[in-house]
C-alpha cells in the first residue's frame, strides 16, 4: 500500500512538473518590444517646395504634361514641406547613381539609429543573438546585414537575415522572424533595421506610373530592439499579440500593379498601377476576414454576425435593397467596430488615399487617423519603416497608456497586406519619450492646415498653352 502510495505521488508529482514546465517555457516564447529608434537625416537633405521645382526642371524627359500631372499628384499627396531626399539628388546626380550611393545612404541610417538606440538601452554589440535587415531595393555583397555586424563587430554565431525585395510591409515580416525564432530560442536579444534605399531608384523619366513613385517615397529608417529575456520584459514597451501575413502573389493582377521595371526607354523606376487601390483593398480584405476574431470580443462578433444575418434576410426579401450606388473601387466599411478591440491605429503611410481609404473601412474618425497623416506630411513614405514613425508620434503625444492595444497595417509589393496587435506592457504616456524622433516638433502637430505650398507656388503651370510654354526662372 505503502509502494502504491509512493508510485502515484510520484507520478503526480511528475505530471504537475510537466504542466509547470510547459506553462513556464510558453513565457519564454513571447515577443517583447524594449525599444526603438527611428532616423531623421540631417537638415541638408530637407526637401523643400522650391527644391522640388529644381529637381523637376533638372530632368530633361519632362514636359508640360507631366508637370501637370506632378502638381496634381504632389498637392493631394499629403506630404509636406520637411522630408528627407537622399545626397545625390542635392548633388544634382539622380541620373547617374552608383553602388556606393545606396550603401552610403544606408550606412548614415544603421551608423545613427542603431547606434543610438544601443548606447541608450547600455547594450553592447555582442549582446544581440538575432540580425534581421530588410531593405528591398538595394541588394549588395557583402550583404548590409554583413556590413552592420562589420561595423559593429557581433559575435561570430549571431543568426542573420538580410531581406530584399519585400516592399512596404517587410518590417512586419521581420518582426515575425523574430517571434518564430524566439519559439524556439529562450532568452535571446534581436535587432530589426528596416529601411529603404533611394538612392539607386531615383526614377529620371517620363513613365507616369513611375514618377509618381518621386513625389510619395521619402529617406528614413528604424532600429528595433526585441526581447524575450526575463529578465528584460519588465523594461518592455510591447508586447506582440498576434500577426497576421497575408500574399495575393499568385493572382496577376495583385502581382503585376506593383512592380520594379524598365520603361520604355529602359530606364529603371518603380511602377505602380492603376489597379493598386484594388489589389490593396482585396488583400486587405482577406486579412481582416482572419485577424479579425483574433482581436475583437466574442460580443461584437457575435454582433456582427446577426447583424449580417439580418442584412441577408432583408435582401432576400427585396433584392433591390442589396445593390449599391458607389462608384468603382470606393472602399466599403467593414461594418464591424474595431475600437471595441483596439484603441489605437497604425496605418501604412503609403499615401493619403491609403490612409483615408483605411480609415473609411474600419470607420475610424479624425483622431485615429492623424497619426498616420501627420507622419505622411511630416516624413513622408518612408516605405516598410513608415509604421514606427507613426507609433512614434502616439508616443510622443503621450497617447499609450498599459493596456492599451495597438493595431499595424502594412501593405507592399507582391501584393501583400500584413497587420499584427501590439500591447502597451507599461506606461508611456509619462516621462519624455527619449530619443523619439518626433521630440523636436511634436508640439507643432498638428498644425492647423496640412496643405502644402506647391500649388500657391506652381499654379500657374494649369494655366500654361504646351505650344508656347517656356519654363521661367522662377521655376528653376
Amino acid at each position: 500500500m505503502d509502494l502504491l502510495f509512493l508510485f502515484f505521488s510520484l507520478l503526480l508529482s511528475y505530471l504537475f512538473f510537466k504542466i509547470w514546465k510547459l506553462i513556464d517555457s510558453k513565457k519564454d516564447k513571447d515577443c517583447y518590444i524594449l525599444d526603438y529608434q527611428c532616423h531623421k537625416p540631417s537638415d541638408d537633405r530637407m526637401v523643400s517646395t522650391q527644391f522640388s521645382g529644381e529637381i523637376i526642371y533638372r530632368n530633361q524627359n519632362l514636359g508640360l504634361t507631366e508637370y501637370k500631372f506632378l502638381l496634381k499628384a504632389i498637392v493631394s499627396s499629403g506630404i509636406g514641406e520637411q522630408t528627407y531626399a537622399p545626397r545625390l539628388v542635392f548633388e544634382g546626380r539622380e541620373e547617374r547613381p552608383s553602388l556606393q550611393d545606396g550603401i552610403s545612404e544606408m550606412e548614415e541610417f544603421y551608423v545613427d539609429s542603431i547606434g543610438k538606440l544601443l548606447e541608450r538601452n547600455q547594450i553592447s554589440p555582442k549582446d544581440i543573438d538575432v540580425l534581421v535587415v530588410n531593405v528591398s531595393m538595394l541588394s549588395s555583397t557583402p550583404s548590409l546585414a554583413s556590413r552592420i555586424i562589420n561595423h559593429y563587430k557581433m559575435r561570430d554565431d549571431v543568426k542573420v537575415f538580410n531581406l530584399t525585395g519585400m516592399g512596404c510591409s517587410a518590417s512586419l515580416i521581420s518582426v515575425d522572424i523574430v517571434k518564430n525564432i524566439f519559439k524556439s530560442y529562450a532568452n535571446k536579444l534581436a535587432l530589426v533595421a528596416t529601411s529603404e534605399s533611394l538612392s539607386p531608384n531615383w526614377y529620371s523619366g517620363n513613365n507616369r506610373s513611375m514618377i509618381l513613385a518621386n513625389c510619395l517615397f521619402r529617406s528614413g529608417g528604424c532600429a528595433i530592439l526585441l526581447t524575450n529575456k526575463r529578465s528584460l520584459k519588465k523594461n518592455a514597451m510591447f508586447k506582440l499579440k498576434c500577426m497576421v501575413r497575408t500574399h495575393h502573389g499568385a493572382r496577376e493582377e495583385s502581382y503585376n500593379c506593383c512592380i520594379q521595371a524598365e520603361d520604355e526607354q529602359g530606364r529603371v523606376g518603380f511602377y505602380l498601377g492603376k489597379n493598386l487601390p484594388k489589389a490593396a483593398t482585396r488583400a486587405f480584405v482577406d486579412n481582416l476576414k482572419v485577424i479579425t476574431p483574433k482581436i475583437l470580443p466574442i460580443t461584437e462578433l457575435l454582433r456582427f454576425m446577426l447583424k449580417l444575418l439580418i442584412k441577408k434576410i432583408k435582401i432576400r426579401q427585396n433584392p433591390s435593397k442589396g445593390s449599391t450606388n458607389l462608384p468603382p473601387g470606393t472602399p466599403l466599411k467593414a461594418g464591424i467596430n474595431f475600437k471595441t478591440g483596439i484603441e489605437h491605429f497604425c496605418i501604412h503611410t503609403g499615401g493619403k488615399a491609403v490612409i483615408d481609404g483605411i480609415g473609411h473601412s474600419l470607420d475610424l474618425n479624425e483622431y485615429d487617423i492623424e497619426p498616420a497623416r501627420m507622419t505622411l506630411h511630416r516624413f513622408g513614405n518612408t516605405s516598410a519603416s513608415s509604421l514606427w514613425y507613426v507609433l512614434a508620434y502616439m508616443e510622443a503625444k503621450k497617447r499609450l497608456k498599459r493596456g492599451d492595444r495597438v493595431f499595424m497595417i502594412s501593405f507592399g509589393a507582391g501584393f501583400k497586406c500584413n497587420s499584427c496587435v501590439w500591447e502597451v506592457v507599461r506606461d508611456l504616456t509619462v516621462g519624455e519619450s527619449k530619443g523619439n524622433v518626433w521630440n523636436h516638433c511634436i508640439d507643432d502637430y498638428p498644425p492647423k492646415s496640412i496643405l502644402n505650398p506647391y500649388l500657391e507656388k506652381f499654379g500657374w503651370i494649369q494655366d500654361e498653352d504646351p505650344d508656347t510654354f517656356k519654363v521661367p526662372d522662377a521655376f528653376m
